[in-house]
Parts: C-alpha cells; sequence; structure tokens
C-alpha cells in the first residue's frame, strides 16, 4: 500500500515566526556594523536555508561575512529562545487540518528551511511533534528549491510522487514540489503573494487553512 503524503513547510505555513526572524537577522547585521534589510526582504527569504537566505540579503559580501552574519544570527536566536523572546504561534485552525487530513487517510510530514534543534523546538512547543512521521530541514539538504527534502520524505513515509502533495507559503516551496514532481499547493496566508505561488508552479492556492482538507482531497 502506498500512502498519501501531506508535506508541510513550517515557517509561514503552520507558524508565523516572522518577527523572531526579523529580530534575529536585525542583531546578526547589527553585531557587524552592517544596517539591517528592510523587514520585507527578510520575510522574502524565509523558507530558503539560512546561509542562502543571508547570502541573498547580502549579495555584495564576500564568503567570509555572509558566514559571519549567518553564525550571528544562529547566535541571536539560540539568545532569544533561550530568554523566552521566542514566539511562533500556530496559524489558526492548523490543528483541526491536521486532524481532518489524518481522519482521510493522510500521513504528515514536514519540509522547512529551519534547523533540527529549531524544528524540534517549536513542534515539541505546541505538541506536534508525534504527529509527522517525516521530518527534514535544512541540516540534511541543499537548500529549497532541491528536491532533496521532499524525496527522502516520500521514501521515509512509503509514498510515492503521485500520492504526495507539498504545502507551502513561499515560491521556494512550490519550486520544490514542481523539482520533485508532486503536487505543489500554495498557502495564501504566508510570506509570498498568490500570484507568486501560481508562478512558482502551484496547481491552487488554498484561501484559508480550512481549505486545504477538500483541495488535497478532491
Amino acid at each position: 500500500m502506498t500512502n498519501k503524503l501531506a508535506l508541510f513547510d513550517c515557517d509561514g505555513t503552520m507558524v508565523d515566526s516572522q518577527a523572531n526572524i526579523c529580530a534575529a537577522m536585525d542583531h546578526a547585521f547589527t553585531k557587524h556594523g552592517l544596517v539591517p534589510p528592510d523587514h520585507h526582504l527578510i520575510r522574502r527569504i524565509v523558507g530558503l536555508s539560512l546561509i542562502e537566505a543571508v547570502s541573498q540579503l547580502m549579495p555584495d559580501g564576500d564568503e567570509a561575512i555572509v558566514a559571519a552574519v549567518t553564525q550571528s544570527y544562529k547566535d541571536g536566536f539560540f539568545e532569544l529562545r533561550q530568554a523566552g523572546g521566542v514566539h511562533e504561534p500556530l496559524y489558526d485552525g492548523l490543528l483541526e487540518t491536521l486532524d481532518a487530513l489524518e481522519a482521510s487517510g493522510w500521513v504528515l510530514g514536514v519540509a522547512t528551511g529551519k534547523s533540527d534543534r529549531g524544528l524540534q523546538h517549536v513542534l515539541s512547543a505546541h505538541g506536534l511533534l508525534d504527529r509527522f512521521v517525516t521530518l527534514q530541514t535544512a541540516d540534511r539538504h541543499p537548500s529549497k528549491p532541491h528536491p532533496a527534502m521532499v524525496e527522502l520524505a516520500m521514501a521515509e513515509a512509503g509514498a510515492v510522487r503521485k500520492t504526495t502533495a507539498m504545502i507551502g507559503d513561499t515560491s521556494f516551496d512550490m519550486e520544490m514540489a514542481v523539482n520533485a514532481k508532486v503536487r505543489a499547493v500554495g498557502v495564501d496566508w504566508g510570506y509570498h503573494d498568490e500570484h507568486e505561488l501560481i508562478d512558482a508552479g502551484a496547481e491552487i492556492v488554498a484561501p484559508t487553512m480550512a481549505d486545504l482538507n477538500g483541495i488535497l482531497n478532491a
């Protein structure tokens, strides 16, 4: 039997983490005497692996400064978490959607630009760690939109391309789905606009969380 796999992005799809990401990026740039990017630009790179995200925010930076800012971001995020300043609320309706998908025969997974530690923390904080049969992070894969995360998730979940859907809020998620030859389902409450998701290959964009179950089972 082949499982149906609903593979979720994390930031901007399941949780709203933009405030934390912007705060940590501000810290990282300021520490090196650099002017932090506009928060709109920071939100644009959410979903990429961290080193790739920082590289895009500093296109003229050399390898050494990009690496240094990347490490400062990690340090800043860790300090923020230790101080109790990390807040990653679930988007409304997520739990009900996960319940509905499982009830209709889907197994669940995550493919995210977060680190292993970051993903474990947010899922544990919301009591969701046991809901997912496969967890794929930037620690063990090339950055989105490379298809490696999706491919290993399918292998671990016992799914194939035609029974797998990638659900995400950015063009990187949709491009990854296209590269992996699985269904690309966008969501309209995250960090990229609907037209960007469609242009990147989304077959459909869910207006609300409650629409996902119907879309995946159509």
